[in-house]
């Protein structure tokens, strides 16, 4: 049940139907506490604090720069959801943050016209269209539905010049025109088979087809015109801009292949025709977050080579002149891998995020020069960029290991350039259980890895916190921002110290990094991980004689190879982590990226089930049956093999140390919030039996 007060004020938040009501009707400012907080706690130290703690998802700008707007979702009353609710958060932080909409089933992707209109998509109830598109006036007033559909809505796109809107929805037949027809057919016969003539046909959590991503504009008759008809799948979540006189878009598009294979290439489709030209078509990589320039003349875009069993791909800053047709690489000495881009209003520049020694800092780039000028010099990840029209600030979400993602300004010229304003958002952030620092160590080979290191106020040398080795997925990727889902405040409030590692093949630290773990992924990130581990425990406030380490995803990968290399930790959690090399690649969504880098050989020398024998740690294994990417099947001989060929195997009884909790209804992430509670309860649980020597109770819903 949830506590009074905080969450009661949330959820006061929203009228007791389902319309979805919008306007100036009230101000919202920060709490004055969250109630942990009056107790004297942190919002850490209970999961249910926890998960009522409102989460900023998104931020957009008007084209003028006088608006922002952010998505936070909220608990809903019954703890079983989360809920979306648009808010305006003022840009010169001088007026508290204002609740735009009040559905009850939530609103999402605002999008503001040109005008300054903002448009969203909302469900009007659980039984109507999934999403319907919605204006809020600039001029003020109550929402208007604009258009719904029996399939609904995915997104709105919206030209900042030109009084033109795009949509993509998913459609089932040759066009819209069939949609509604066919969708009727199947829900009345309870029809769930698909036909697959292509590859993939899962993603991530969600089976594909047979409806189909299509492009869609608003027509006279109050209809929708099928800018793609017949495609089949080469929207597959698409990347869309739309030049800001409303003409064309960008998109990417996806091109099939051999071998079930494919690659993303970019098109130019005429919003008034439909007509689909080629933009980028390279065979030695794929395209990503199309961005057209201000006058319309210039694409820039985020190019991904193709990797190979010796080569990690690359990304790279790409410039497109439309007219000539002629791509020149940016950024040529810069060796970091951008993860997105947006245009100086002027045209000659471009500002960037990419991953940056533990940090996502937001970076300048003017084009032809060698490198991007970093402008945001502190410890945090920043997303969702903006640039004001006037060129002298951006608006972005910055969050870090100590601080959700919130909105903030940045100033972007003058002398100021650089400095960062936090803007007052809906909800003020969360205190923190514990203390942030950042270790480093040199390896063998004399390579610094670095890691974040999360330790409870309590840890001293005489009174040392037991460690906890968590390893991040990816396995491109890095520990440099916050994650609701992986958040190691819950475990500091338990009393642990969490360690979170950039092993070999971390984005941040340049392509060799990455090659050093590319296809030897048993091997330096491996020893990586032990090297930086080695370093915390000789920490007089940590006891290195209680220690686990834990992982998911790629970090599940590490954990399930840790446990059949080394005894040093007395429980390991692998949250679906992958098992069987061979068996992962033809039954994950995207066979084809793995197997560029893992051939037969690569699988042999890196397989965790091939040292099952050498398991003498109780593992607790986690995986939900809607996980796509690494499919159930791992999690599943994992659990057999574990009972039956481990040094920790099963009793005669059939009873063992190791646990496997399952999620028959969740995916890669376990995602539901009283889901997400069993999860860190039951690992709170193993982790207190095996490291503190101290059993807890496993949650009441287990049974």
């Amino acid at each position: 049940m949830l506590r009074s007060g905080w969450e009661t004020m949330l959820r006061g938040m929203y009228p007791p139907d389902d319309q979805v009501t919008v306007g100036p009707t009230a101000t919202f400012g920060p709490p004055a506490a969250h109630p942990a907080i009056v107790r004297g706690m942190t919002a850490f130290d209970e999961l249910d604090d926890y998960l009522a703690l409102p989460r900023v998802t998104s931020l957009t700008m008007s084209p003028d720069g006088s608006r922002l707007v952010i998505v936070q979702s909220t608990l809903d009353e019954k703890a079983a959801s989360y809920t979306d609710a648009l808010w305006e958060v003022d840009t010169t932080g001088g007026v508290p943050a204002r609740r735009l909409t009040h559905g009850s089933a939530g609103e999402s992707n605002p999008t503001f016209t040109s005008d300054g209109d903002l448009l969203f998509t909302a469900a009007r109830g659980q039984n109507d269209a999934p999403m319907s598109l919605w204006r809020l006036p600039a001029a003020g007033g109550e929402a208007e539905r604009l258009a719904s559909r029996r399939g609904g809505f995915a997104s709105v796109h919206a030209a900042s010049a030109a009084d033109r809107i795009l949509l993509t929805a998913s459609v089932l037949g040759h066009s819209d025109s069939d949609d509604e027809r066919i969708r009727k057919v199947r829900e009345e016969g309870a029809v769930t088979a698909v036909l697959h003539t292509g590859y993939p046909v899962r993603y991530w959590d969600h089976d594909l087809g047979p409806d189909q991503p299509h492009l869609l504009v608003p027509a006279e008759d109050g209809r929708f015109t099928d800018l793609t008809p017949g495609i089949r799948g080469s929207l597959r979540d698409a990347k869309i801009d739309i030049a800001a006189d409303g003409s064309f878009a960008a998109v990417t598009w996806v091109v099939p292949g051999p071998r079930a294979s494919r690659r993303v290439s970019l098109v130019r489709i005429d919003l008034g025709t439909g007509l689909r030209t080629p933009l980028v078509d390279d065979v030695t990589g794929d395209a990503a977050q199309p961005a057209i320039s201000p006058d319309g003349t210039t694409l820039a875009y985020l190019h991904e080579s193709v990797g190979d069993a010796e080569n990690p791909p690359k990304v790279t800053v790409r410039v497109l002149d439309i007219a000539s047709g002629t791509t020149s690489a940016e950024a040529s000495e810069w060796d970091r891998r951008p993860t997105s881009l947006a245009w100086l209003p002027d045209g000659s520049g471009l500002v960037l995020t990419a991953d940056d020694q533990g940090r996502a800092p937001v970076f300048v780039h003017r084009l032809g020069d060698p490198r991007p000028e970093r402008l945001t010099a502190d410890d945090a990840a920043y997303t969702h960029v903006h640039v004001a029209p006037d060129g002298h600030r951006l608006y972005a979400l910055r969050a870090s290991y100590e601080a959700p993602p919130h909105p903030v300004r940045i100033e972007l010229a003058g002398p100021e350039a650089g400095a960062v304003t936090p803007l007052p958002a809906p909800a003020r952030l969360p205190e923190l259980p514990g203390r942030l620092v950042e270790l480093n160590t040199e390896t063998d080979d004399g390579t610094t890895v670095r890691a974040w290191f999360a330790l409870p106020h309590t840890a001293s040398a005489a009174d040392p916190a037991p460690l906890v080795l968590w390893v991040h997925g990816g396995p491109l990727s890095s520990w440099n921002t916050w994650s609701w889902r992986w958040n190691p405040w819950l475990l500091v409030a338990r009393g642990y110290a969490v360690l979170l590692p950039d092993p070999a093949l971390s984005t941040g630290y340049g392509d060799e990094f990455i090659r050093r773990g590319w296809g030897r992924w048993g091997r330096e990130p491996y020893t990586d991980l032990m090297a930086i581990t080695d370093v915390a425990v000789a920490r007089d406030d940590i006891d290195e004689d209680r220690t686990a380490a834990m992982g998911g995803s790629f970090g599940g990968y590490l954990a399930n190879w840790i446990a059949g290399h080394t005894d040093r930790f007395r429980a390991i959690v692998s949250h679906a982590g992958l098992w069987a090399l061979d068996q992962f690649v033809p039954t994950t969504d995207v066979a084809w990226y793995w197997q560029r880098e893992m051939t037969p050989e690569m699988a042999v020398e890196n397989s965790p089930h091939l040292f099952v024998a050498h398991i003498v740690t109780p593992m607790l294994v986690i995986h939900g049956d809607k996980d796509y990417r690494v499919p159930i099947g791992e999690a599943l001989r994992l659990w057999y093999e574990l009972l039956d060929e481990s040094g920790l195997p099963a009793e005669d009884d059939g009873t063992t140390a190791h646990r496997f909790l399952y999620f028959p209804s969740e995916n890669h992430w376990v995602l539901r919030p009283q889901h997400a509670k069993i999860w860190y309860r039951t690992v709170d649980a193993f982790l207190s039996e095996h490291v503190l020597g101290r059993p807890l109770d496993l949650p009441d819903e287990l049974g």
